[in-house]
């Protein structure tokens, strides 16, 4: 298997971004709509305060993607919150650990993150275990959290505590 290289965002990489967040197995674990336009993947991709963006490559093509968000509050400006995907076809391959071992090392060398949050359904057991993995813990649960399929589905809030 080739390398996962993980690398900044490009204002390139939006239609891969669009693609692997417009799959039908990608969308329902988001929280997005289907059907993502590549100019609403070129908006998103330009420079916010706060929000870092990696993409994980495999023989030059992006594979998966995780948004850091940081905290612009001055009170909470030592958290951060993040979202990830990976496309289909490359997944239990080491993508996502491989962009959460780099964000994890961002917020704790790089940026003085000390608590990193996200929510996940609670019927995503594969993504709860790669959080659990890198010390993420479940703080609580949201109870009919977002509309998912035409159906409310409850979400996890987790967290890490360096």
């Amino acid at each position: 298997m080739s390398d996962i290289v993980i690398r900044h965002i490009e204002t390139r990489d939006a239609e891969a971004l669009r693609q692997i967040n417009a799959h039908p197995e990608v969308y329902p674990d988001l929280l997005q709509l289907p059907y993502p336009s590549v100019e609403l993947w070129q908006e998103r991709l330009k420079p916010q305060p706060g929000l870092r963006h990696l993409v994980a490559c495999i023989d030059e093509q992006v594979v998966g993607h995780l948004a850091l968000r940081i905290e612009q509050n001055a009170r909470r400006g030592h958290v951060a919150s993040f979202g990830i995907s990976t496309a289909p076809d490359f997944r239990q391959r080491g993508v996502g650990s491989a962009l959460m071992r780099e964000m994890v090392s961002l917020c704790d060398n790089w940026l003085r993150i000390e608590r990193i949050e996200l929510t996940v359904f609670v019927n995503n057991p594969a993504a709860v275990a790669l959080y659990q993995k890198f010390g993420f813990e479940i703080e609580g649960t949201g109870k009919n959290y977002a509309l998912r399929n035409g159906q409310y589905v409850d979400a996890y809030f987790m967290a890490r505590v360096k």
